[in-house]
């Protein structure tokens, strides 16, 4: 049997139909923003916002936060948060779509679709709900089922190209896997697989030299205040090297640091200073809480701005929604149709 191909004919910015690349990414608000989201994952979407302008979607993911967010308050809180982060870093709404997930409700009903084509072994398989678990979240039905939400999430506006971390790289595997079951179930090929783009960035190590990550409260904040940025360094963890001794640059959680935020120039000249011996850790920490704080000042003074016009900021998103909503209600359309449940498919058959 030939599979029947099926496409929900966006057209792009171009005006011209057929199939578009576009990129798709989202962040969860489960938590103050830090330099290890920034550098990891930030910086590259709003490079992002260039290269494929107009078929960028960002979302801010409140329904997967969820799994670990159960304060209302606190939830609406760190949204806005996201928001205010990532407009004030330099998301420009007239190139990149950016939205709340729950304000798009159809991925909820994709979601369900999507789960009754799935195999239970492929959600077995997936390790990050071994991993969530393992750090102490509850084993909640909502966890388990994250790969199908985040599948819908990709599925629901067609993206095709989802820039993740080489950690990630599964739960596109997954999604993939998902969105071929779809097309076999019914004989459709609806959903195209989206490509990973792997980040290349390299992993920002935490004060404690982990990875930078909330859960192991070893971030520092994007938008930090200059004491909280000291504080913050002062906990970084060195070696017990004495002063005049050589330092190996490499194994070096301030210098890792320091060269994210330092020019080539500097970044060089700190390498070098420690190979000769002639820098110790209280220089180089001051060096890098002076370069964190300058780093992010004039990005700090938008975010102020923005603070005071919340009214924008929700219009923003208001917009962005509007946007993804027409591609997630083409796609359902065919969705609806393909699995039976359209209306006027079902009027057609009773006559």
């Amino acid at each position: 049997m030939t599979a029947k191909s099926d496409t929900a004919g966006s057209t792009g910015t171009s005006g011209t139909s057929g199939p578009v690349e576009r990129v798709l990414s989202g962040i969860q608000p489960s938590g103050v923003l830090h330099i290890g989201n920034y550098f990891g994952a930030i910086k590259q979407h709003l490079e992002y916002q260039e290269q494929y302008a107009g078929e960028a979607f960002y979302f801010i993911a409140d329904y997967h936060a969820l799994t670990t967010v159960r304060d209302p308050e606190e939830m609406a809180r760190l949204v806005r948060g996201v928001a205010l982060d990532y407009l004030a870093l330099g998301l420009d709404p007239g190139k990149a779509t950016f939205y709340r997930q729950s304000d798009l409700p159809e991925v909820c009903e994709l979601t369900w679709i999507l789960g009754c084509v799935t195999g239970k072994g492929l959600l077995d398989r997936a390790v990050s709900f071994k991993d969530k678990v393992q750090q102490g979240i509850a084993a909640s039905a909502g966890l388990y089922m994250y790969p199908l939400l985040q599948a819908a999430d990709i599925l629901i506006v067609r993206s095709t190209i989802v820039p993740v971390g080489q950690d990630q790289a599964q739960h596109l595997e997954i999604t993939r896997d998902i969105a071929g079951s779809f097309n076999a179930a019914y004989d459709c090929t609806l959903f195209p697989g989206p490509k990973t783009m792997l980040n290349d960035a390299a992993v920002v190590p935490g004060m404690d030299g982990q990875k930078m990550s909330k859960s192991y409260d070893n971030t520092v904040p994007i938008f930090a205040s200059e004491d909280e940025i000291v504080a913050r360094v002062k906990r970084v963890k060195t070696s017990s090297t004495p002063l005049g001794e050589p330092i190996d640059p490499d194994t070096d959680i301030v210098y890792q640091l320091y060269r994210l935020f330092a020019s080539q120039e500097d970044g060089d000249a700190m390498r070098r200073a420690y190979q000769a011996g002639d820098m110790g850790y209280g220089t180089s920490k001051g060096l890098l809480q002076t370069a964190m704080a300058s780093y992010f000042e004039p990005y700090r003074d938008r975010r102020h701005e923005l603070e005071g016009d919340l009214d924008y900021v929700e219009d923003v998103l208001q917009q962005g929604v509007k946007r993804a909503r027409e591609e997630a209600r083409q796609t359902m359309e065919l969705v609806r149709e393909r699995v039976g449940l359209d209306s006027r498919a079902m009027m057609g058959a009773a006559q």
